[in-house]
């Protein structure tokens, strides 16, 4: 098969972008770039800590690393750049500004970005003040539990829009006589909102103390966020349950030095190679940097997608720190809870779309749980999948569901028949990405086994993954 065009300038893509099907296993090494979720949260806090920080490997061409790091050196921190890794020189815990300076921040559609420097907007000096923004769908993104938050600790923050949605105005110097140190999430549309704050919290007089439910939204996220205080030097971190069953989290003042840290590989890049795949019968990938070692185990939640790739029947070796998934004769359905893994959806229903039917599941039903908060993504990512997908002859029901005890919603996937999928004048497909980068990578996934898919808008990759293409290319020159 001949390798496709597809070189590092994602401007030069044809639009829609043909995929071509994979005539034979691969035996591939993938090296997807550094974690988005590790990368904005470390920036932030080499920012805003003291002195020089150096991050290795981290995710520094995709866009929400660029509006991050953008944003960052606006507000006074000093960026250097040597390919993948960043010399940041930080603010010592108040943002740069001039007196009575107003500042604007455009963070496009990066949800991350545009929640962790809402909550760091309190650390501008008194006189100044902040507005975090970003495009029209990030407008239609919710904030108002940071907010309300924010406004619990005694911190100022105005809508300057639609009530609960970017643009928001933070005023600086609100919290300089604080007299409050905690505050209470219940379940939240996202634990951004809680990472939020625990980023700032050294960086506060009086530090924090977060209570929990149990079972908070995206529980792995949070723990991150304690992991990369934790290797950026935070180690006055108090983690505990109370007897109400609620967890607090309490992190005392201590303004951070910077540090040195070396960024893992993107788990949520990963998990595109990794399906494709369990999607090729004795195909195998290999993801160095992302082994479950018991030891040291990685910081990302998404690792844990390799227990969706076990329960649909591929191979999954650990050897020597990297992650080896193969593939088998034929994909089984599944039925699994990604509540601690929603970005890892795109790619399980994609998966589903390929499942068998067995002798206990004649129909080949997958079902896809805790999935509420794909509602409130870079799109309607619950649609967006049942739209699509429907395209190709899957049968997708969106349901309401109880999970882990919270109202919640699930995806039941029936695989359209394999013998359809498999026709080599199947008829053209075109995918609708919704300017979301998961969704292009995801589907484009559709085409390396079923004929004629094309992929509009293929250069939102660029997000989180520029390379994706160059690296899916790489399957198709075995």
């Amino acid at each position: 098969m001949t390798k496709p065009a597809w070189n590092s300038d994602l401007n030069t893509l044809p639009d829609p972008l043909a995929v071509p099907t994979i005539a034979r296993p691969f035996d591939l090494q993938v090296h997807p770039p550094g974690s988005k979720s590790i990368t904005n949260r470390a920036i932030l806090l080499a920012a805003l800590a003291q002195g020089q920080t150096t991050l290795h490997g981290a995710l520094t061409d995709a866009d929400d690393a660029q509006v991050m790091l953008a944003a960052v050196q606006r507000l006074g921190a000093v960026i250097e750049q040597s390919g993948n890794d960043l010399t940041i020189t930080g603010v010592a815990g108040r943002w740069r500004l001039s007196p009575g300076e107003k500042v604007r921040i455009d963070l496009h559609n990066a949800g991350t970005a545009t929640r962790f420097l809402a909550a760091a907007a309190l650390l501008a000096p008194s006189g100044t003040s902040i507005t975090i923004d970003g495009d029209a769908r990030m407008r239609q993104r919710p904030i108002r539990e940071l907010v309300d938050a924010m406004h619990a600790i005694g911190a100022r923050a105005n809508y300057t829009a639609q009530h609960g949605f970017p643009p928001v105005e933070v005023p600086g110097g609100s919290l300089d006589r604080a007299d409050a140190a905690q505050v209470q999430f219940g379940v939240t549309s996202s634990s951004q909102f809680i990472s939020a704050l625990l980023l700032i919290a050294p960086f506060l007089a009086l530090g924090l103390s977060i209570r929990l439910p149990i079972a908070p939204t995206s529980a792995p996220y949070i723990d991150m966020t304690l992991r990369v205080l934790r290797d950026a030097g935070c180690t006055d971190i108090e983690d505990h349950t109370e007897p109400d069953g609620y967890r607090t989290l309490r992190i005392a003042p201590a303004p951070l030095r910077g540090f040195g840290m070396t960024i893992e590989p993107d788990a949520s890049g990963a998990t595109y190679f990794q399906a494709a795949a369990a999607l090729v019968p004795n195909a195998r990938v290999t993801i160095p940097g992302l082994d479950l070692h018991p030891s040291k185990p990685p910081m990302q939640g998404d690792t844990r997608f390799v227990s969706v790739l076990s329960a649909a029947g591929a191979g999954v070796q650990r050897l020597n720190n990297a992650l080896c998934i193969t593939g088998r004769d034929h994909v089984l359905p599944f039925d699994v809870d990604l509540a601690d893994m929603p970005d890892t959806a795109m790619t399980a229903a994609v998966l589903a779309c390929f499942a068998h039917p067995t002798p206990t599941n004649p129909h080949a039903r997958s079902i896809l749980h805790g999935l509420r908060t794909l509602r409130v993504k870079e799109t309607d990512r619950l649609v967006a999948l049942q739209t699509e997908l429907t395209r190709i002859g899957a049968r997708v029901e969106i349901i309401a569901e109880s999970w882990r005890s919270q109202p919640d919603e699930a995806l039941v996937i029936h695989a359209p028949p394999a013998a359809s999928l498999a026709q080599p004048d199947a008829p053209p497909v075109f995918f609708d990405t919704y300017h979301d980068h998961r969704m292009a990578m995801s589907l484009a996934l559709i085409g390396l086994r079923r004929p004629n898919v094309l992929i509009r808008d293929p250069k939102c990759v660029a997000k989180t993954y520029p390379t994706f293409w160059q690296d899916l290319s790489m399957l198709c020159a075995q």
